[in-house]
């Protein structure tokens, strides 16, 4: 047996070990010195290795959520399999698993089981061709992991119809940094340019800030990161040996050219407006501009003639205009069509973060949770609302009358009863994280 395959066994076996001390001020001790080397610590540039999505730690703090929705609402969709062809997802997880595409899957075939369905290269019989598109990571302290590439595919996987933490993917060492302190984990990843510390309006972020797990609840969201997404072929190409984070550079340099608050984002008529623009500005600029972090636009895929050198009527542009009515919809319209069933969320007035202890009465107002620690009972009063992201309640948490409820990336150690709520109640659902919920619930 290879090493590459060793260890991809080894990460099967004992995903999720991490090495005791590792990041607290001192190198951590070889844990490749002698015999069972512990999983990742060990891999080396270039291994694949088996994950669970659970196991992951991004290195950036936003997404594009509509590029997440179009494929939410692809991989949702049944007319893949009305045309005869297999489900995307099935496709996008072969490709991300280093295995070209699907094969097959039948009617009952589901991401979380690989053995529903196949892809047309076996494990085992991978080419550099086929490995070139898996996401990559970095193996971190303590033996974690840094998803460096592939934030909006695999959340995308995690929030898709099969999806959970426990799925399992294969990803491609680029780095191993485990031997590393975690101060100076940080500074290589940033000199290395191997993070993205920049926040939805283009401000800086500290490490602290990033979101220590997937899930689109847990990211913010950058219409520009979208927008480029859906540009893609228009007015740039991914070259061949992109960097890290290639579309965020081309979003920085877009919030400085458009205004995406003067169009709105809901209809396909003004969001494919504000692509032709930004895909034209992209397509117009000379190859040696400058347009973010010092890369120029030949380095980030600038396209030579926009749109292919077809028209508006034609090429990638035409195609991401189709309606969804169409037999063959566009990306714009399965996306929007997405994102029209997640619920708003009211804004906050009173905002709880990080731990906190004792009873918490909700009496007026919209009090939201963002990653806290509410240890103790939550009651929701009449009139007032609740926001619950990527946070923990130990204890009941009931609501009667509220104007609204949402729960979201979270987990519950106790019974949720909300009743007479005279607004939406949202409990999972379209953009919604799933919560883990340790306790009976009851909505009426």
């Amino acid at each position: 047996m290879n090493r590459s395959k060793a260890l991809l066994l080894a990460g099967v076996l004992a995903a999720g070990t991490v090495v005791a001390g590792a990041g607290t001020g001192t190198a951590a001790a070889d844990p490749c010195a002698g015999s069972g080397p512990l999983p990742y610590t060990c891999a080396q540039p270039g291994d694949l290795i088996d994950v669970t999505l659970g196991e992951l730690h991004p290195t950036q703090a936003v997404l594009g959520f509509d590029q997440v929705f179009y494929k939410l609402g692809r991989y949702g969709s049944d007319r893949d399999e009305a045309a005869g062809d297999v489900n995307k997802r099935f496709d996008d997880w072969c490709e991300t698993n280093g295995q070209e595409e699907a094969a097959s899957a039948g009617p009952k075939a589901r991401l979380d089981d690989p053995s529903s369905f196949s892809c047309t290269v076996p494990l085992g019989q991978e080419t550099p061709e086929t490995i070139a598109p898996m996401k990559t990571a970095v193996v971190g302290p303590g033996g974690k992991l840094y998803l460096t590439d592939g934030h909006h595919t695999l959340t995308s996987f995690l929030e898709g119809p099969d999806g959970s933490t426990r799925m399992h993917i294969r990803l491609r060492v680029t780095d191993n940094f485990s031997s590393l302190t975690a101060p100076a984990f940080w500074q290589r990843m940033t000199a290395e340019k191997k993070v993205w510390l920049r926040d939805e309006n283009n401000r800086p972020l500290g490490v602290d800030q990033l979101p220590d797990r997937l899930g689109i609840t847990h990211f913010r969201d950058d219409p520009y990161r979208s927008l480029v997404y859906f540009t893609r072929d228009i007015g740039y190409e991914v070259p061949d040996g992109a960097t890290e984070f290639l579309e965020f550079s081309w979003g920085s340099w877009l919030r400085g050219e458009h205004d995406a608050s003067a169009y709105d984002l809901t209809a396909p008529g003004p969001y494919l407006d504000l692509v032709k623009r930004a895909s034209k500005s992209m397509a117009a600029l000379d190859a040696d501009a400058v347009v973010d972090d010092g890369k120029t636009a030949a380095q980030l895929g600038r396209i030579d003639e926009w749109n292919g050198g077809k028209k508006e009527t034609g090429g990638e542009f035409a195609k991401l205009g189709r309606p969804l009515s169409d037999p063959k919809p566009g990306k714009l319209a399965e996306a929007l069509d997405y994102k029209a069933r997640v619920l708003p969320v009211p804004a906050c007035t009173t905002t709880v973060t990080g731990p906190r202890n004792g009873p918490l009465v909700v009496s007026a107002g919209v009090t939201c949770l963002d990653k806290a620690a509410q240890r103790g009972p939550v009651v929701v009063r009449a009139g007032a609302a609740l926001v619950v992201t990527g946070s923990t309640l130990d204890g009941p948490l009931q609501a009667d009358r509220a104007t609204e409820v949402h729960l979201c990336g979270s987990r519950v150690n106790g019974p949720v009863v909300v009743t007479r709520s005279s607004g939406p109640v949202r409990i999972g659902g379209p953009g919604c994280t799933a919560n883990t919920m340790n306790g009976p619930v009851v909505v009426r």
